[in-house]
């Protein structure tokens, strides 16, 4: 993305920031509260349009589409807040992310699918769902699964779109020690398969222990760019983000 802006009336919520994800690579988009975070994801997915600037995903641009036409070129995200369907099976919630890959879009238990489609999308779910560790709750309720569990099964549901970038808002909000630790492990086998990841995340053990870059935003706009390291050490890091203290 280049010098992206997006403003609600007079306010600027992001001013002509500008970053990149590589294949194989986990970048975190950190910044207190306010900073312009979750508006910039909204822009990238198509959740929201940008004001200025320009946005591309595998060479194409995207400013300009509908969050679905974005999930068909290959990028898929989650939300801050888990989004599950509580009552119904970990497959089923998981088989919703795949009808982005189907010809009728849609479950049919649910949606009314021709049986030959539905069958594909749920193998595709359970495929997914293996990915992320959670074979053994396939059948399990949604809701009946601990947090931790609960944003694996969201992440296997945008991994059915089949996404080259995966966008996580704050994927680690809320999880215990272990749970994270798995998150982590599983962040990272993606990488090593070649996704890319984009992931905005308050908790700074994490980032900085799983993240190869490291963005700094503040007041809507990029202050700082690098390592892990080099960014725990940028001064204007220090001063706006970990109040200034070393």
């Amino acid at each position: 993305m280049n010098e992206v802006t997006k403003r609600f009336g007079g306010l600027v919520a992001n001013n002509q920031v500008s970053l990149h994800v590589n294949a194989g690579e986990i970048l975190a988009l950190i910044g207190p509260n306010g900073a312009g975070k979750s508006t910039l994801f909204n822009c990238i997915s198509g959740v929201a349009p940008l004001s200025e600037g320009r946005i591309t995903l595998n060479g194409q641009n995207i400013e300009r589409r509908s969050p679905r036409a974005i999930a068909r070129l290959g990028l898929s995200r989650t939300f801050q807040h888990v989004r599950l369907l509580g009552q119904m099976s970990v497959l089923e919630n998981v088989a919703l992310g795949a009808h982005l890959r189907g010809q009728q879009g849609v479950l049919p238990s649910a949606l009314r699918l021709q049986r030959p489609e539905e069958n594909r999308l749920l193998a595709e779910a359970a495929r997914q769902i293996e990915r992320v560790g959670l074979q053994d709750s396939m059948a399990a309720p949604a809701a009946s699964l601990p947090l931790g569990q609960q944003r694996m099964v969201e992440i296997a549901r945008a991994l059915c779109a089949d996404p080259t970038l995966l966008l996580l808002d704050e994927p680690a909000a809320g999880l215990r020690y272990l749970e994270k630790q798995a998150l982590a492990d599983l962040l990272k086998k993606l990488r090593a398969q070649g996704m890319g990841i984009l992931l905005v995340e308050h908790d700074m053990d994490f980032v900085m222990g799983l993240a190869d870059r490291v963005v700094v935003m503040e007041f809507g706009e990029k202050i700082a760019e690098g390592s892990p390291e080099e960014v725990q050490r940028d001064p204007r890091v220090l001063e706006a983000y970990l109040g200034g203290v070393e």
